[in-house]
């Protein structure tokens, strides 16, 4: 449950600290006093984008806090364990922060963690109603995830996703086989001729650059013989040569190592040179020997050139790419062969999704059907509680094929919600006060499977008030002895309902507006509920009138009790009570 929410400087508000407790807590207040800043800055603690208009002016950043105890919900527990966020004594800090430049930080227990992860966390902790949350009960969607959440069919509605996935993914891959194999037997004879004029090329990879190394020498072959026999000579030549005339400088210097031995390091240096010349010399004149003038082999790289030149300005740039576009061609014939047999492989995954997702989609719809009365005789327990005694609802299931992703059916909430009216779908019918009420009896429901600790209701009371009033506060009342519950509210009825009032109040500091909230008690609480009233708070009568309100709160519990139990006692079919 939330125990503590702390809010600085969002909007008006400076530095607010909020006190809750277990059961039923209200939160009451003057028009602009700060009710829905407060709601707004708990959204954002749930992961509700955050812009800098909602930094108090004046200061760079807003930040919002909240306590909350996990005792027992091991499910959020777990979550936070799996993240590596260490919680201590079941406790859970949430913080949310956003700079005046609208960039926005979150952590959980002092780590960072992402918008995302926050509002994870946070749903599970706290469910938020608020005005746009009756609306969307308008939707389809909406509709069918309420009943299946109270169908508890999660699992069921996962499997059909999944089955659904499965088959469009094997039925994506036969339309692409047999796109593949249509445009491949449209260009049939055009590969063909790609693939075996690429095949009977015999091209290799890097070729051209070994075509043009040998091109080059053999083109420049007789120059190159004459430059080698022209080296040589300068080498070998008997009377010139470099060798003879170093054979001179050896004898010469044999004779000096005679005179002076120190100079055998010289000689050994000098041999070393010698006959490292000597052996280039010999080799230049093998090479020289070797060179061929070979004009028909030159015909032939020069005709190869030109095969491999036609083929890259035809299949691409280089002779990879060839090679590649030639072994693409030859798969593309090849799907012609073997498409039949991957044909059959593929449809027969199809036919074996298709049955898996018939068979989950059974099973979900038989679950929802089932769901269906029993839902549909819940919120008809409820709805004269809610001032609506003549209130019917009715989930029908309309079948639509093909199958998918969700199921076999849509989902419609019809109603009639005054005596005589024909069932007609709720969006046509509801006025935004029956809507809420509408919503708040289906929040009644859910929330005895519902394993969210908290629940916030933001404009519940709108469109109601006197009698279906106090049937609302009586509700919300009860639905506090399984959940912590939290409304904003301005009728009396309901404030006078709650385990704990809270009353928010518009002040100044510093010249500056500011909202404060004060824990009520006895007199002070007899006073607001009075204000609430709409008479004078200060006024006997008035005083007197919220009394009245305050001591009705207990009785009611059992009140209501007695009336479930006599309801269920008459029937022929006993049913829980809604509660």
């Amino acid at each position: 449950m939330l125990t503590e929410l702390r809010i600085k400087n969002v909007a008006i508000i400076e530095s607010l600290t909020l006190p809750l407790g277990p059961g039923f807590n209200v939160l009451s207040g003057e028009t602009g006093a700060g009710k829905s800043i407060i709601v707004g800055a708990l959204g954002l603690l749930l992961g509700e984008r955050g812009t800098g208009e909602v930094v108090r002016t004046g200061s760079d950043r807003a930040t919002v806090e909240g306590v909350f105890d996990a005792t027992g919900h091991k499910t959020v527990l777990a979550t936070l364990d799996a993240r590596g966020i260490d919680v201590e004594d079941s406790t859970i800090v949430l913080k949310r922060e956003v700079t005046a430049a609208g960039r926005t930080r979150a952590w959980v227990n002092g780590t960072t963690v992402t918008a995302a992860v926050l509002a994870e966390i946070g749903r599970a902790l706290v469910d938020l109603h608020g005005q746009h949350e009756a609306q969307s009960l308008l939707d389809g969607e909406s509709q069918r995830a309420v009943l299946d959440a109270f169908a508890a069919a999660d699992g069921l509605v996962a499997g059909v996703r999944e089955a659904h996935a499965r088959l469009t993914s094997a039925q994506r891959e036969l339309t692409d086989l047999e796109r593949r194999r249509a445009e491949a037997e449209k260009r049939a004879d055009y590969l063909r001729h790609v693939a075996r004029e690429i095949e009977e090329a015999g091209l290799t990879a890097g070729e051209e650059s070994r075509l043009e190394e040998e091109a080059r020498r053999l083109e420049n072959a007789a120059g190159i013989r004459d430059a080698a026999a022209a080296f040589n000579t300068l080498l070998e030549d008997e009377d010139q040569g470099v060798l003879a005339r170093l054979g001179q400088a050896a004898r010469t210097l044999q004779q000096l190592q005679k005179l002076d031995p120190s100079l055998a390091k010289v000689q050994a240096s000098f041999d070393e040179g010698f006959y490292s010349i000597e052996a280039v010399a010999k080799e230049l004149a093998h090479y020289a020997a070797s060179v061929d003038l070979d004009p028909a082999r030159l015909n032939d790289i020069r005709a190869r050139r030109e095969l491999l030149h036609r083929l890259t300005r035809k299949y691409g740039a280089t002779a990879e790419e060839v090679i590649a576009t030639g072994k693409e061609a030859r798969r593309e014939l090849d799907l012609l062969d073997t498409a039949s047999l991957d044909r059959r492989q593929i449809q027969a995954r199809v036919d074996e999704a298709a049955a898996a997702l018939q068979s989950s989609a059974a099973a979900l719809s038989a679950k929802r059907k089932a769901a269906a009365r029993k839902f549909g005789e819940s919120v008809d327990d409820l709805l004269p509680e809610l001032g609506m005694e003549d209130g019917h609802l009715v989930v029908a299931l309309q079948p639509v094929q093909p199958i998918g992703p969700r199921g076999e059916e849509e989902v419609e909430f019809r109603v009639a919600l005054n005596l005589g009216h024909d069932l007609r779908p709720l969006a046509r019918v509801a006025s935004g006060g029956e809507l809420s009420r509408v919503m708040l009896a289906i929040k009644t429901i859910l929330a005895r499977l519902d394993q969210v600790p908290t629940l916030v209701f933001d404009e519940v009371d709108a469109g109601i008030g006197g009698r279906v009033a106090q049937q609302v506060g009586d509700l919300l009342r009860r639905v506090a002895h399984s959940h912590q519950v939290f409304a904003i509210t301005h009728l009396p009825q309901i404030a006078a309902r709650g385990h704990r009032h809270i009353m928010v109040s518009k002040g100044a500091r510093a010249g500056v507006t500011t909202a404060d909230v004060t824990t009520l008690k006895d007199a002070d609480r007899i006073r607001e509920i009075a204000r609430m009233l709409g008479g004078d708070a200060e006024s006997a009568t008035s005083r007197a009138h919220a009394s009245e309100l305050l001591e009705a709160a207990e009785p009611a519990d059992v009140l209501r009790k007695k009336r479930a139990t006599g309801r269920a006692d008459s029937r022929s079919e006993p049913r829980a009570d809604p509660a």
